[in-house]
């Protein structure tokens, strides 16, 4: 039987500097240690906003130094920013034909080498020349969007991509080939039919490499040990070697999720849309496949019970991180601080949310953006932060607010006004329809064109009647829409 999963308590900053003073705590760690203090997430207010896109910005990421930041936007362009004075330093077209959905530097390549993935399904690298030109070549296409990207730690060769068409790839730079590693699949029907899972998110073990989670359209997220991968294209389906998710989601058809994120300790923490965030300890998995092999029953909420052929095996309980809303675009979540001691996701009511990992308490629900937030990064050795989503600016966080925000209960959390954008209007089944059957409908010069004027009355008709439906949807959204109004 397997213990409860605790984590480590902090000692005060004040005990901590004696322990330095004194030879017991070594320099580096203490200074560590005193970059994740939470006296620092506390102070967090917006540095700058860097503002040269001219669409919404889908991904931002630093590089190893941390002096430069790279973006990505639905104008297809990829900037590089001297963050700390927001001078463009480079920028050119990604080559993509559609959204740039992510842009990540990969190591060790004098930050030269870009690959991006977008809503074209394209994967591709963008190489820097000595004379400032960029050269972009096409590596892979995904059957679909292609959302996210996976760097593997410390090369400057391998990363992955996954897609919408369920593929996860394999690219190494050294030979520009991409390799079809496996479909992710859902469970085989009676049928034996199995669908395909509309990966959102893709993401490595930083302590090994040979261990990647993928996510998406289902409430798994599942894990894969790519040593047991078939490289010779002899089958297009992997079984992952554990899944993880909350037992009262396991059958959910209604979830899936957005975003996935591998702590320092292996951990794994995964955002649901129409749900929470939830992390979960290293070994804290269901199995290859919990619904045909386990019976997964929910205990009182400190444990859930897994039983494997009559054998019970106790599985401490995911953390969960409440108090944001995620049901309209797909977010990511991340770790904050050297040693990843706090949890960060956007929300639909435009704030970026902070909560101290180890408990799960909410800390911190600042203004990001004017409708949603999706973006959040982490600066890889100071307390800033970069985040984008809807809007077509990346903002800057770093601690330097002169007073310690309002410390506030998720309960206490103000309702938020969002302004309303083009892109949220929903275009009803009816509606597209008609449209696509009009712009089929030609008319010639000599037709007569009052039938079409009485469609078209038809049609505007439709587009108010939808955009009120709209309009009511998002008054009653904002009732459960939370966030603090000072921006604290």
């Amino acid at each position: 039987m397997r213990r409860p999963w605790k984590h480590p308590t902090a000692r005060h900053g004040a005990a901590e500097l004696c322990l330095r003073e004194v030879g017991e705590l070594l320099p580096r760690r203490f200074a560590r240690r005193a970059a994740a203090s939470e006296e620092l997430v506390m102070r967090l207010q917006i540095h700058r906003k860097l503002n040269r896109h001219t669409g919404c910005v889908n991904t931002v990421g630093f590089n190893a130094d941390g002096d430069i930041l790279i973006s990505g936007s639905d104008d297809q362009k990829v900037m590089m920013w001297d963050w700390d004075t927001g001078a463009v330093k480079l920028q050119f077209h990604s080559g993509h034909g559609d959204n740039v959905f992510q842009a990540r530097f990969m190591p060790y390549t004098n930050d030269r080498t870009i690959v991006t993935c977008a809503a074209d399904g394209q994967v591709r690298v963008a190489k820097i020349q000595d004379d400032g030109d960029v050269l972009t070549s096409l590596l892979g296409e995904h059957d679909g969007r292609a959302h996210k990207l996976a760097i593997e730690p410390g090369s400057p060769y391998i990363f992955y991509s996954c897609g919408e068409d369920g593929l996860v790839q394999h690219f190494d730079l050294r030979t520009d080939t991409a390799t079809e590693l496996f479909v992710c699949r859902n469970s085989l029907t009676k049928s034996g039919y199995s669908s395909h899972v509309h990966l959102n998110a893709i993401t490595m073990d930083p302590r090994n490499p040979n261990i990647i989670a993928v996510g998406g359209s289902n409430s798994l997220a599942r894990v894969y040990d790519i040593r047991k991968c078939k490289w010779d294209g002899s089958s297009d389906f992997a079984q992952p070697s554990d899944c993880y998710c909350p037992p009262h989601l396991i059958d959910n058809k209604s979830v899936g999720i957005t975003g996935l994120a591998f702590s320092h300790q292996s951990e794994l923490l995964v955002s649901y849309n129409n749900e929470k965030i939830y992390l979960f300890p290293k070994n804290g998995g269901l199995g290859p496949d919990p619904k045909s092999s386990a019976k997964i029953e929910g205990s009182g909420g400190s444990k859930s019970a897994m039983f494997i052929s009559s054998e019970a095996v106790d599985l401490p309980a995911p953390q969960v991180y409440v108090g944001h809303r995620n049901c309209e675009t797909v977010k990511g979540v991340t770790f904050i601080g050297p040693n990843h001691e706090y949890v960060a996701s956007g929300s639909d009511c435009g704030r970026l949310f902070i909560w101290r990992k180890r408990d799960g308490k909410f800390l911190r629900a600042m203004e990001g953006d004017e409708c949603i937030v999706n973006c959040i990064e982490p600066h890889p050795h100071a307390m800033t932060i970069a985040s984008s989503g809807i809007d077509n600016d990346v903002k800057l966080w770093t601690p330097s607010a002169s007073e310690r925000a309002q410390v506030l209960n998720v309960e206490e959390l103000k309702p938020r006004k969002r302004k309303a954008k083009l892109w949220h209007f929903a275009l009803p089944e009816e509606l597209v329809w008609h449209v696509l059957a009009s712009r089929r409908r030609q008319p010639s010069a000599d037709e007569d064109s009052s039938e079409d004027l009485e469609d078209n009355t038809e049609l505007l008709n439709l587009v108010l009647q939808a955009a009120d439906r709209d309009s009511l949807s998002d008054d009653s959204d904002e009732d459960e829409e939370t966030s603090d109004g000072s921006g604290s």
